[in-house]
């Protein structure tokens, strides 16, 4: 069925696929590694420490893995990435007395670089399966890839849990090793070649961005991000399980459910940001979306110190933020992909996902110290901070919007 499809179609659901099935098993190797380490007697600060490295790893993957995929081509930098994989699961084979906790920090970093030059890879490859003049198929096509994966991210969750439910850590990262390098040698003879390789051998210097729009759009990416981690990453599972005695099971399904909804709204943004067919996204709409996100913070954080319904505020808050979270990460996926030279656009990609690993990192350091100091509220009032300083960076993106094609 496949060879009936355009060119351009065919690589766009391979791509899409490799990057469905790493995130499947990323999500579960997540819940899988929390988990089983809890039940080993883990405290909740080793488990944490597990995935500091995976952070890391993100900014510096991300950096010199846009540069990697313009030398190489953007078909080497995604199937690099698999096989990562396919090793960081093999190296949590081992028995469990050798599964100490600087040797899975170790599996995590790696698992960390695979992740981020998946991602880089797979967001990169879009731009050069789209033709020049069709915008809101871009949009489209960046919205798709970017909400299916966090949808698929939840479902990975679900899926780590029932997999060490029903057959044990162990044999659950077998399967997922297995199942992943299946798709990695499908992806070496389907993947095109050429994919996304610079036409001019970049020079390592180029690794930073000179482009004002992409530098702009990755420092609001940066505060987005880090607004997000800094009350969701460990503030907001920990306050659910302190205050409301939600146990780790309940905890886990919530944000799975959460993580599912969030991709969804993601996949769905081009309907409702462009309600006018022949407009896409520009930075007029990226700065409205962060200011109205900015607002939803604050409310939640006044909600909790006025209202004896905790729980609701903090959940309907939650779901409301995920909501317009959604809108704003999708209209930044695509804008970084519609900013991005043509030619070696993984630089630019791995640029600006490098700020958006940063902002990551900071988030979830913050998230751990601000809790345990200050509280919630404290974290969502920081959030709201974050949110302001995306809005007004915001204001120097380029406020033209771009016609799209006549066919959306």
């Amino acid at each position: 069925m496949l060879s009936k499809l355009p060119k351009s179609v065919r690589q766009y659901l391979i791509v899409t696929g490799n990057y469905w099935s790493f995130t499947l098993t990323d999500g579960a190797l997540r819940m899988l590694v929390v988990l089983y380490f809890y039940q080993l007697g883990y405290g909740a600060l080793d488990i944490a420490l597990l995935f500091l490295f995976y952070e890391f790893f993100g900014v510096i993957t991300n950096l010199f893995g846009g540069w990697l995929g313009a030398k190489w081509g953007l078909n080497r930098t995604m199937n690099i990435g698999l096989a990562m994989q396919v090793v960081a699961l093999s190296m949590l084979l081992l028995p469990s007395s050798f599964l100490t906790i600087p040797w899975v920090m170790a599996a995590q970093a790696l698992s960390g670089i695979a992740k981020d030059l998946n991602k880089m890879s797979a967001k990169s490859a879009i731009k050069t399966l789209v033709p020049k003049n069709a915008s809101g198929t871009l949009y489209k096509w960046v919205a798709l890839l970017t909400g299916s994966k966090n949808a698929l991210k939840g479902v990975g969750f679900f899926l780590g849990g029932f997999l060490l439910s029903t057959i044990g850590f162990h044999k659950a990262i077998l399967a997922m090793a297995i199942a992943l390098a299946i798709v990695w040698l499908a992806s070496l003879y389907l993947l095109r070649e050429d994919l996304g390789k610079a036409k001019n051998k970049p020079k390592f210097s180029q690794m930073f961005s000179k482009s004002a729009e992409i530098n702009i759009l990755s420092a609001a990416r940066l505060f987005l991000f880090g607004a997000r981690d800094v009350w969701f990453v460990i503030a907001v599972p920990v306050y659910l399980s302190s205050q409301f005695d939600w146990d780790h099971w309940r905890v886990g399904s919530f944000l799975a459910l959460w993580v599912i909804g969030y991709g969804i709204v993601q996949s769905l943004a081009p309907h409702i940001t462009g309600r006018k067919k022949q407009q896409t996204p520009s930075g007029k709409q990226a700065r409205f979306w962060a200011m109205l996100l900015s607002a939803i913070p604050a409310a939640i954080a006044i909600g909790l110190q006025n209202f004896d319904q905790t729980l609701w505020v903090l959940l309907s808050g939650l779901i409301i933020f995920g909501v317009v979270f959604a809108i704003n990460s999708s209209l930044h996926s695509y804008l970084i992909v519609h900013y991005a030279s043509e030619d070696g656009v993984s630089l630019d990609v791995g640029f600006y996902y490098m700020a958006n690993a940063m902002g990551r990192l900071i988030g979830t350091i913050l998230s751990g110290w601000i809790y345990q100091d200050f509280g919630l509220i404290a974290c969502l009032w920081v959030s709201c901070g974050f949110l302001i300083l995306t809005s007004v960076i915001s204001f120097w993106l380029p406020q033209k919007i771009t016609s799209a094609e006549s066919t959306n």
